[in-house]
């Protein structure tokens, strides 16, 4: 199909003919010109856009290979990285100042747009056990390994993953995931092994880029993670099932939905297949579960899912016997198939440790039901020992879930301050602070799981920590509990960790003495050169405030400005400033933020709305202003909406590598 659609991102569209020609030409030159030969490894910048995937796989058409980097990657890992893989050559844009010496480097744009003219070369079909790509994890210990995939293993996984998302031909899938990462990657063979369309999606930051590539290309599938379901959800508020609802299907993986978001979201979407897949860098996607199909059934809810008839799954004691595990009595899980990878790159122990007449041993404490389907209680460090009772953390996860007023949570073990059970298990929790109360969650879970299972210990935070893969972090867990920030924690920083949006009110009127504090903190705020050239306009009447929305949502739309809007605030304020300040917008910013954190302390919900700096002087939203009487001279850099919450909003991860200390 060589017209076909193969990989868009944004208005980058790439088809199959234009691929396979791409293809061709990079491996071509990567073999003429820069003398890449069989087996060398390559490395390169694996970034969400067509060119990763042409880049990707000229570097097998040459017989090299792949050795994914992090689009985020420092110099200094990077050299790390490339003397680990023994390399040959990083492919990258990437500025690698100091480095330069030591890295053999080639621009990626460079590559991508190589010389049509290059004599295009044979293409030599690989052998099955042939060295395909390497992909670097760091594992539980924090030193990376090298995950060695050979040909054959790269076609069962994708093959798996076809299989057992049920990836048809006519699909466009959205990836908004790293390709660097497993999860990512693996999809990304599937869709284009099967001959669908590839969508490419740099994240999910901003879940609006989500509904506009879901218009703008159709799709009928997405792949996500946990967490990042969440996000959409907090983002998109009511837009979340009209958006989600367009997908035929949705994969989640690189981790387990909760027992309260798969019957949330099988609720929610009866129209949209969501499967959950568990999987490794070392397996590819191996057990997979129809979520909505368990939920309706009522069946298998909380299972990791059920191999597929090819793939082998038994379960190990601490000896290496099989065992016919148990919830009480759990085996560690131990899978076979030809999707298995070759190996750790050059190291010989672990590979001792991890292989056992080839079968892969992972770390995870399972068992099975009489169907197959697999049930997951923890990583086996992570299990917690209260007394010689086993406790597994996902169950209490599980089950704290569905407490009303919990966002997330998440459990470890810690020891027991009685010094009498050894561990006792401790939670950590995301809630809605007006609403939560530890004495409440204690009372809830005592009805549902056994004394010993209990958390001892409530922590409450502002997220939970997660890693790049928005997996619960439960090492930095350990380590916020050993250093206890209790100590540092005061109301001010308390509503600035805890301050969330919110966009759905229930209409409750604020009391004047608090507004009028709300406002006295904006106008506390600092502004450039005390200029304090800016204005405060507080709308309380609920028709005027319909009659803003409605025409800001219309001429946002029709301007292409994002404009998510709100439910029945009970106040609207809106933050202008002359625009012959240069400093402005910043005067501004702050004042709003001085407002949204006086209105969390009140347990007052609001939400920072931004349309109006784009579209304050189209003539219909000017006309508006005029009757408000905000000058002419002034752009509205913030219309806020305050008001008491119908739930507490939720939590958007936040980036902590944006943070950088100069020593």
């Amino acid at each position: 199909q060589p017209d076909k659609l193969a990989v868009a991102f944004k208005e980058k569209k790439v088809t199959y003919k234009e691929l396979y020609e791409r293809i061709c030409r990079i491996g071509s030159f990567l073999s003429s010109e820069l003398g890449i030969r069989k087996n060398d490894r390559v490395m390169f910048t694996a970034l969400s856009k067509p060119e990763t995937v042409a880049i990707y796989l000229g570097i097998q058409y040459c017989g090299g290979v792949v050795i994914f980097a992090d689009k985020n990657i420092t110099p200094e890992n990077a050299l790390s990285l490339y003397e680990d893989s023994e390399s040959v050559l990083y492919i990258t844009d990437k500025p690698m100042k100091g480095y330069e010496d030591k890295i053999r480097l080639y621009s990626l744009k460079a590559l991508y747009g190589c010389d049509e003219s290059v004599d295009i070369m044979d293409y030599q079909m690989p052998e099955p056990e042939d060295m395909a790509e390497m992909l670097f994890t760091s594992g539980t210990t924090g030193k990376a390994k090298g995950v060695v995939l050979s040909y054959k293993s790269v076609i069962n996984i994708l093959t798996n993953t076809m299989n057992g998302i049920g990836i048809r031909e006519d699909d466009r899938e959205l990836i908004p995931l790293p390709l660097n990462h497993s999860l990512g990657l693996r999809v990304m063979r599937a869709v284009l092994y099967r001959g669908a369309t590839v969508i490419l999606q740099n994240g999910f930051v901003f879940a609006k880029e989500i509904e506009e590539n879901q218009k703008k290309y159709e799709c009928t599938g997405l792949v996500a993670v946990p967490a990042s379901m969440e996000i959409l959800r907090g983002q998109m508020q009511d837009m979340f099932v009209p958006v989600m609802s367009r997908f035929r299907y949705i994969e989640v993986g690189a981790g387990s939905l909760m027992l309260e978001q798969r019957k949330r979201l099988a609720t929610q979407l009866p129209d949209t297949t969501i499967y959950n897949t568990w999987g490794s860098s070392e397996t590819g996607g191996a057990l997979f579960i129809n979520v909505s199909e368990a939920v309706r059934e009522g069946r298998h809810m909380d299972s990791i899912g059920k191999p597929l008839p090819h793939i082998q799954v038994k379960t190990i004691n601490e000896n290496g016997e099989e065992i016919a595990a148990t919830h009480d009595a759990p085996g560690r899980l131990t899978l076979k198939g030809d999707m298995e990878m070759m190996g750790y790159w050059k190291q010989d122990e672990l590979n001792a440790q991890t292989f056992s007449d080839g079968w892969l041993l992972t770390n995870d404490l399972v068992y099975r039901d009489e169907d197959g389907y697999v049930y997951m209680l923890g990583r086996a460090d992570d299990i917690i020992n209260v007394g010689g009772e086993k406790v597994s953390p996902i169950e209490v996860e599980n089950i704290a879930s569905e407490y009303e007023y919990l966002h997330e949570c998440a459990c470890i073990g810690i020891e027991d301050p009685e010094k009498i059970q050894g561990q006792v298990p401790a939670l950590f929790v995301v809630a809605d602070d007006a609403r939560y109360s530890e004495e409440d969650i204690r009372r809830f879970l005592a009805g549902k799981m056994e004394r010993y299972k209990l958390p001892q210990k409530y922590i409450l935070l502002d997220k939970i920590p997660r890693n790049r893969m928005q997996k619960i972090d439960r090492k930095e867990l350990h380590r916020i509990y050993r250093e206890d920030s209790d100590d540092l924690m005061n109301p001010v920083i308390q509503a600035i960790l805890t301050r969330k949006s919110t966009r759905k009110f229930t209409g409750a009127p604020i009391p004047k003495k608090q507004l009028e504090m709300i406002l006295k903190a904006g106008i506390q705020a600092p502004t450039g050169h005390n200029m304090q050239t800016w204005k405060f306009t507080v709308i309380q009447k609920e028709e005027i405030i319909r009659e803003i929305r409605e025409k800001v949502e219309r001429v946002a739309k029709e301007h292409k400005v994002h404009f998510y809007g709100f439910d029945n605030p009970t106040c609207l304020i809106l933050v202008s400033n002359d625009r012959r300040n240069a400093n402005g917008c910043q005067d501004a910013a702050c004042a709003a933020e001085n407002m949204f954190l006086a209105a969390h302390s009140y347990g007052i919900g609001s939400v920072w709305l931004n349309p109006l700096r784009t579209i304050c002087d189209e003539p219909e939203i000017r006309e508006l202003l005029d009757r408000f009487e905000i000058p002419k001279s002034h752009i509205v850099w913030s219309m806020a909406g305050f008001g008491y919450p119908v739930a507490n909003g939720s939590s958007p991860v936040r980036r902590m590598n944006v943070i950088k200390y100069v020593e």
